[in-house]
Parts: structure tokens; sequence; C-alpha cells
């Protein structure tokens, strides 16, 4: 084997010097030497051959780029000096691959489900009617229907404008062209940054507001047990000013919002804002092994990993709180509409809820 592989050298470098002969005497005198001070160039065992860059293989070389290249800058912006961050290849093929397509998926899921649901249950009635005397009771007053409609105009605005940044090249791009995309991008983005603010204070507010009434209770787990009547008709638990599900609505609006609002800060002013290392190291404490090492970029990849997922799951949930409450359910709106509900409807719906208004009203009227 070794003089077959000799056979191959020395008929290559024959090969090689002829060549050089035909390009003149001082190409030839350089081949040789070349030659000379480096035999066997494929041979190399996966260096660069002719050494012009070392002694670094190729695989090497890019091992190393992939763990990030830094240099050194003079200007105040320090991030100048990272030239190659890898992680962005992961996060990008990540945001625009899995999360996108799932999320997809998920938003046309809800759509899917309550058709179906429309299709086989229909609008839910009031069972036995709207009150043949036309009377009504309050069910919100005129503080909390502002702060509701703040918090869910806030809320359609964003995720308008949001479904636009993730999915609005794919479709609508290509319908109204580059230059109007672009337009209502940048416009879009500017209003998501400052509306944000509105949604913010809607949830401070609605937390304030709402959350004695929705602490958990025993009756709750009745209710979720007969799915609060909804796949039933006449069946109607019994609850309070708030049944199960609005109570699991209100916690997950209000966590997700709060989980969103922190998110979308620490996006607003990037390697300023830097909670993930925090974060994690709180949750370590928990039993969980979770990274606290990042550099301020990869924070701000995290946030908006972050912020994508909670945000699509937030609009599968107010999607079907926004049809319960509209078309899915006959009287519903009126609450936060006018503020005033048939009562048949909340004896129906929040029974509870209605003795103790009742109560109220008529140790009222009897102080009186």
């Amino acid at each position: 084997m070794s003089k077959i592989s000799h056979f191959i050298r020395t008929g290559s470098m024959a090969l090689c010097i002829a060549t050089l002969l035909g390009l003149g005497s001082m190409t030839m005198n350089a081949g040789v030497a070349l030659f000379a001070d480096h035999p066997a160039q494929a041979q190399e065992q996966g260096n660069v051959p002719g050494n012009a860059l070392g002694n670094i293989s190729n695989a090497e070389m890019w091992r190393a780029i992939k763990g990030g290249v830094a240099g050194t800058v003079s200007i105040p912006d320090k991030k100048a000096a990272q030239l190659v961050q890898s992680d962005g290849d992961v996060w990008r093929a990540f945001k625009n691959g899995p999360l996108s397509v799932y999320g997809a998926w998920g938003l046309l899921g809800i759509v899917v489900v309550l058709v179906v649901f429309f299709a086989l249950r229909g609008r839910i009635r009031i069972s036995h009617g709207p009150d043949p005397q036309g009377r009504t009771i309050e069910r919100f007053n005129a503080l909390e229907r502002a702060v509701h409609w703040m918090t869910a105009t806030s809320f359609i605005v964003l995720a308008l404008t949001g479904l636009n940044l993730l999915y609005g090249r794919y479709f609508l791009k290509p319908v109204i062209g580059p230059d109007a995309f672009a337009a209502l991008t940048y416009y879009g983005k500017l209003s998501h940054n400052y509306i944000s603010f509105a949604f913010m204070l809607g949830i401070v507010l609605m937390f304030v507001l709402w959350v004695r009434y929705n602490i958990p209770a025993a009756r709750d787990l009745k209710w979720l047990a007969v799915g609060g009547g909804l796949f039933s008709k006449d069946l109607h638990p019994e609850a309070g000013r708030f049944n199960a599900g609005q109570k699991l609505i209100f916690w997950s609006v209000v966590i997700g919002g709060f989980s969103l609002s922190f998110s979308g800060i620490a996006m607003m002013w990037p390697f300023e804002i830097t909670p993930w290392a925090g974060t994690f190291k709180f949750l370590n404490h928990f039993g969980l092994h979770l990274p606290t090492s990042f550099t301020a970029l990869q924070e701000t990849q995290i946030s908006v990993i972050w912020h994508t997922v909670v945000a699509l799951v937030m609009i599968i949930i107010v999607v079907a709180h926004i049809y319960i409450g509209s078309i899915g359910m006959e009287g519903a709106f009126d609450a936060v509409g006018s503020g005033e509900v048939d009562l048949n409807w909340a004896k129906e719906h929040h029974s509870l809820w209605v003795e103790e208004e009742m109560q109220k009203g008529a140790a009222q009227h009897a102080a009186e």
C-alpha cells in the first residue's frame, strides 16, 4: 500500500512540475519550492491547504464562529463589538418555524371549535325567556365598563398589530404590496408600543376592581363538572357574580397580561432591562434547572419568544371569550354594553349574586 501511495504522489508531483515548466522557469522554481516545503497537501488531516489560515481546520474555524465572535470597540455602545451571535440562527428558526406554525394551528383551531359548537349548540338562550316585566339588574357600573373596554380595545389593537408582525409578510404583503405593507407595519409597531400602556393600566384596574369576586370557591368545581351548563339546555349551576369560567378568564388575562407587560417592557428597552437571568435563578429554587447566565442579546431573544407564546395563548382565550359574550349567549353583551342585564338571565347564570343583590336592595329599602 505504501508503494501505491508513493507512486501516486510521485506521479502527481511529476505532472504538476511538467505543467509548471510550461509557465516559465520562475514559476517552475516557485512550484518546486512549494512542493519541497509542503509535501502531500491533500493529506493534511483537515487543515486548510497551503496553511493559509495557520493550523486551523475548516471545521474548527466554523465551530469557533458558531460559538460567537466578539471584538472590541471604542464607542459607547459596547454591543457593537459582537460580530457573530450564532444563537440568532436557532432563535429565528424556532420563531419562524415551530412557534409560528403551532400558533397558526391554534388560532385556526379555536375558530373551528367555535363554529362547530355554534352549529351543534346554537345560541344559548334564556331558558325562561326575558323577564316579562322587563326588569333588569345592574351588572357592571360605568367605571367597570370603561375599564373593560379600555383593556379590550387596546388588547385587540395589540393582537392585530402583533399578528401582523408574525404573519403579515406571508398573508398581507402579497395582497397590499410591499410599500403599503411596510407603512402599515411601521405605524402598527408604533401603535403597539404606545397603546400597550393603556393595556397595562387596564390590567391593573381590572385586578383592583374584580379580584375579590374571582377568588376560587368549592362551588366552582360543581360548575366546571357540568361545563357551566353550556352543553345542556335548562341546566344552570349556581354561581356568584363571576362563575368558574369567568374566573378562569380573569386570571388568564391578569397573569397573562402581567407576563406580556413584563416581556414587552424588556423588549422596548432591550439591553437595559434584562430580567430573565434573575427570573430563572428564582425559579431554580423550586427544583428547576434553568440556565442563569445570558448576554444582553440573549435576554432580548428570550423576551421575544416568551412574548409571542403568551400573546398567542391569550388571543385564543380572548377569541372564545368574545364569542360567548356576543353571539354565543343571549343577553351576555348587555353586561358590558348598557351595564344592565335581564333579570331572568342573571338568575340563570349568576343566581347567588342575584340573591345577594336583592338582599342588599331590600335592606337598603327598609333602612329608608
